[in-house]
């Protein structure tokens, strides 16, 4: 299946539309990082891949941490939706762990995140109400029924008003 295809099929559902640009995206970021500046037991920071890089990176920079790691997972392929794949995991229970990731919309990837490091701080810069239970920090969130499009995903072009006109 193509990405704009599965893109399309996984938006089904959604009525709101959320446009985040790379500018609005350092800025939560980096807001989120403000709100974990007093945790003192942070040695390390975990991205959950992929969506987590982006904020990871700059939440590290921020806290002036440089040992970072990744826990990589599928949420979905071609066969199988929904179901949660590890790829990669980081090894201990969490202790000392920020992990740090994009979204959380259903809590289903945070859920086998903290399955096993149930121990670390889990922080995303966007919450739903569905997922927000599973995470410790978040910024800002956002209505359960919102695609979120983040700027890795996205390229400027042109958009039809509101209301009425072509142009």
């Amino acid at each position: 299946m193509a990405d704009a295809e599965r893109d399309a099929e996984l938006q089904q559902g959604y009525t709101r539309h959320f446009p985040v640009s790379w500018q609005e995206l350092h800025r939560d970021a980096k807001a989120l990082a403000w709100r974990l500046s007093s945790l003192s037991h942070v040695r390390g920071v975990v991205a959950v891949t992929r969506g987590g890089l982006v904020p990871a990176a700059i939440v590290a920079r921020e806290l002036d941490i440089r040992l970072i790691d990744t826990f990589c997972v599928s949420t979905y392929d071609d066969e199988v939706r929904g179901e949660v794949k590890v790829l990669k995991a980081v090894e201990g229970d969490g202790e000392g762990l920020l992990i740090v990731d994009d979204l959380v919309d259903t809590g289903a990837t945070a859920k086998v995140v903290r399955e096993r490091l149930p121990k670390a701080h889990f922080a995303t810069v966007y919450a739903k109400p569905a997922g927000r239970p599973m995470v410790d920090s978040y910024v800002t969130e956002v209505s359960q029924d919102t695609w979120i499009h983040f700027p890795w995903d996205t390229e400027a072009q042109y958009v039809a008003p509101i209301r009425g006109g072509h142009g």
